[in-house]
């Protein structure tokens, strides 16, 4: 370790304080955070309490020019939070608290460490409902959702984690401090800067304090377990709910076929609800506040698509048990990495809804044309045209190949190389797919006004 190097850290340690700072095997017990089980690399990781810890430990690193990799929960798809051995770790995980939730002007003020589930039981102490919702909700922290401007199972109804955020602090590369903490829904003075840290990916500052919005806890909840023949019937569904259940609809996840039979066949611990065989499944959701209405109102608008010829077989949760269950089906991963133990490619794309299903036929078509030995699955929150793809290839040794399949498919169909997990490492090379050269020109522009030194989280999301 170089003098110069070997100071910084003494230096940063003297500003995080005793614990503050992990060195040597400390760090490499950890994991990487790219969902590999690789050891962690990193010249340190440094593990802030504040704001002005944070903004103390940029304004060194900025000084010398040593890079800085911002770590929240490490719980993303697209290796936006993976450092290299030069590179400091700043991670979050001493960032907990809760420093206040507002039960009148439903917000809530948190620190960019505290775990996304925590924060939804912050909210549900005072009967409101912090709506982000997904599967990493017990690692991934509000600071990580903000920087990835995370989706989930509710983007339908309540939108994006960029709908959820009122304010927002955050540190620039050289320890500046910008700081839009404010608890109220509109505020239209100017540019809107908080935007800019909300997807940027660490790129642009490091989110340290966040206000959310917080929504009413809603007083009924109706699940259903769907089976559809043909897509045009899974479209047809989704827009008699959304019209005959009076905004009330959360949630609209769709399996095809091979990922139903997969999540509840030979790999799985759960027993299918509905018979294997179908073209597709639909996990729906409602979120209401009047019990008894929006009961009869669920049941009479599913009536009413059985009677139409959408839906050939459905099921209704009795009871809390019955809609975890079904919601296992859509959320667990143990059958595909038990099915899989070599690993997947993993993708997350949105396409405009009327194009779904001709883009995943071509996609079949293609992958078959080129694979001797493959496997495709293909589900996820097709209310907001996001749709999850998992691909094997014998031997895993082609990712290059199927990525090629997959983007080039979707570029005939103006789709999106992202949906809801970022660029990170995993997708720059493709980010052209989705974004035009002058639209890269701009967001080039932004990160050298605000990063100059190209300091923060270096070589994610663009080369500058």
């Amino acid at each position: 370790m170089s003098k110069t190097v070997g100071d910084l850290l003494e230096r940063i340690e003297a500003v995080v304080g005793a614990g503050g700072l992990l060195t040597g095997d400390a760090v490499a017990e950890r994991q990487s955070g790219n969902w590999l089980n690789e050891p962690m690399r990193a010249l340190a990781i440094a593990r802030p309490r504040t704001t002005d810890e944070v903004s103390a430990v940029l304004a060194l690193c900025h000084a010398v020019g040593q890079p800085v990799v911002p770590q929240g929960g490490l719980t993303g798809l697209a290796e936006g939070q993976v450092s290299g051995p030069h590179e400091l770790a700043l991670s979050t995980e001493r960032m907990t608290s809760i420093e206040a939730v507002d039960p009148v002007g439903r917000t809530l003020r948190v620190q960019a460490g505290v775990v996304l589930q925590r924060a939804q039981q912050a909210a549900q102490e005072v009967n409101l409902l912090l709506p982000i919702d997904f599967g990493a909700r017990g690692s991934c922290t509000i600071g990580g959702c903000i920087a990835t401007n995370a989706g989930g199972c509710q983007v339908i109804r309540y939108g994006m984690m960029r709908e959820q955020v009122l304010g927002v602090e955050a540190v620039l590369a050289d320890g500046t401090v910008v700081s839009s903490m404010h608890p109220y829904l509109k505020n239209n003075t100017g540019y809107d800067l908080k935007q800019l840290f909300v997807g940027s990916e660490g790129t642009l500052g490091v989110v340290t304090r966040a206000v959310l919005r917080l929504r009413e806890n809603p007083r009924s909840t109706h699940t259903a377990f769907l089976a559809l023949e043909r897509f045009d019937d899974v479209v047809a569904v989704l827009r008699h709910l959304d019209r005959s259940l009076g905004g009330t609809l959360s949630s609209f996840e769709v399996l095809w076929g091979s990922r139903y039979a997969l999540q509840t066949g030979e790999h799985s611990d759960i027993t299918p609800p509905l018979a294997v065989g179908h073209g597709f499944y639909a996990l729906v959701e409602a979120h209401g506040f009047d019990p008894e209405r929006d009961r009869e109102t669920f049941q009479r608008a599913l009536a009413e698509a059985l009677d139409a010829g959408w839906i050939a077989d459905a099921l209704v949760a009795q009871n809390e048990r019955e809609r975890q269950t079904f919601w296992a089906i859509r959320e667990d991963f143990e059958p595909e990495t038990r099915k899989f133990p070599e690993s997947l490619y993993s993708f997350d794309v949105s396409l405009p809804l009327p194009v779904m299903d001709t883009y995943t036929r071509n996609l079949e078509a293609a992958l078959a044309a080129r694979f001797d030995h493959y496997d495709c699955s293909v589900f996820g929150h097709v209310g907001d045209g996001n749709i999850h793809i998992a691909i094997w290839e014998a031997g895993m040794r082609r990712k290059a190949e199927v990525e090629a399949v997959v983007y080039g498919e979707l570029d005939a169909f103006g789709g999106s190389v992202s949906a809801e997990h970022g660029i990170g490492l995993e997708r720059k090379a493709y980010l052209h797919h989705t974004r035009d050269p002058r639209e890269i020109d701009v967001m080039r522009a932004i990160k050298r006004s605000l990063d100059p030194k190209g300091l923060l989280n270096p070589g994610k999301v663009l080369d500058v």
